[in-house]
């Protein structure tokens, strides 16, 4: 079996570091499976692509200032003879509030034989997402538990 090698992966991800976000996203399976790690507002595990979007990055990026949110590439882990790798993602955005939205991620994505995207797991600061939101959104913000597996099941 043959997946994205390390390249093609480090190539999709750059389509965010260059404000592509739609040609990342083309290499998402609509029905992802992707899982928000953490406590705070944006935490949980969604369904699909657009579930993911609207609760997440359209929600973050309504509370920051232009240019908005634009993840970086620092690195990537694994490609080519598996299925499973690690983007590791870095943004510098600044929300309304001038909060330095200065934040770090790593996204375990697993790939299916048609090299999409079917499943994530985005590892961030929960402390930061947390503040950004209840400092710069109008309503209260409620956090949520991203699902955390038992020891003994895997």
């Amino acid at each position: 079996m043959s997946f994205p090698s390390r390249a093609a992966i480090k190539e999709q991800f750059q389509h965010m570091a260059d404000g592509d976000y739609e040609a990342f996203f083309k290499k998402v399976s609509p029905d992802v499976d992707w899982t928000v790690m953490g406590t705070h507002p944006c935490a949980g595990r969604y369904h699909s692509l657009q579930d993911f979007q609207e609760a997440t990055l359209k929600r973050l990026g309504a509370i920051m200032q232009a240019p908005g949110m634009k993840l970086a590439l620092r690195n990537v882990i694994g490609g080519g003879d598996q299925p499973w790798a690690t983007a590791e993602l870095v943004t510098n955005a600044v929300c309304k509030n001038d909060f330095h939205f200065d934040n770090c991620y790593a996204w375990v994505v697993r790939y299916n034989e048609q090299g999409i995207i079917v499943e994530v797991r985005a590892y961030l600061d929960s402390w930061m997402v947390n503040q950004a939101i209840v400092e710069n959104e109008d309503k209260d913000a409620k956090s949520n538990r991203a699902p955390v597996p038992r020891v003994g099941d895997l």
